[in-house]
């Protein structure tokens, strides 16, 4: 939301938890006092929570009250039997709709650099694509309603073998007498290098680096593997 407000697109925000927007709000961005008012403002919605039932209470309000011809997009990571009966409810109220959950760290996030997996009709991604680019640096349409949330648990069984991998990789290092830094970047210069192992450094190797993703989010994206 902060992306979009410096982007020049009129924006209204609301959260579950009401002082999250408090910073949105000090910077002039309306908040709604409603899921209702918040869709009746709204030619694009977008979602992101933290898992399938959040968003289908949160849906489930906002799909009534949407403006005619409006755009719903979910940014959460559902699972797809989640997506598509998001996709089949907001038809029935005429609203189109896209799963398109998101690849990248909370720092690629400020950056508007994530890599957004859509599913969905092209058109809808077509319409909303001004605002998404925003938001990410690439838009990748995948296929029909739910394509989007698979591909995106299909990319988190990927890196939650790279956190076991790495982890594993620098535990051996480290019962060997090498320096953590030295061992991580050993890792970074060699065959399986990556960007996650680039914006990673610090999870790794600081001790204060902050939280950017919970345990207990991972386990439930695994579960919906």
């Amino acid at each position: 939301a902060t992306r979009l407000a410096g982007h020049g697109f009129p924006l209204t925000v609301w959260n579950r938890t009401a002082n999250r927007a408090a910073p949105l709000a000090a910077r002039g961005v309306t908040v709604a006092a409603s899921l209702p008012e918040l869709a009746a403002a709204s030619d694009v919605l977008i979602t992101m929570l933290a898992d399938g039932q959040a968003a289908r209470e949160v849906w489930s309000t906002l799909l009534p009250t949407c403006r005619p011809g409006g755009t719903g997009v979910d940014m959460s990571t559902t699972g797809p039997t989640a997506a598509r009966e998001l996709a089949a409810e907001a038809a029935r109220h005429g609203v189109a709709f896209l799963d398109a959950p998101v690849s990248g760290s909370t720092a690629l996030a400020a950056q508007g650099t994530l890599t957004a997996m859509v599913g969905g009709p092209a058109d809808a991604l077509d319409q909303v694509r001004p605002v998404l680019a925003e938001l990410t640096a690439r838009q990748l349409h995948l296929g029909p309603a739910g394509a989007g949330a698979a591909m995106k648990l299909a990319v988190n069984i990927m890196i939650a073998a790279t956190n076991q991998a790495v982890a594993e990789a620098l535990a051996l290092a480290a019962e060997a007498g090498i320096a953590p830094a030295s061992a991580y970047d050993t890792l970074a210069a060699s065959a399986v290098s990556s960007p996650f192992l680039g914006y990673k450094r610090d999870a790794y190797l600081a001790d204060d680096a902050p939280v950017a993703f919970t345990t207990a989010l991972m386990a439930k994206d695994l579960e919906l593997a």
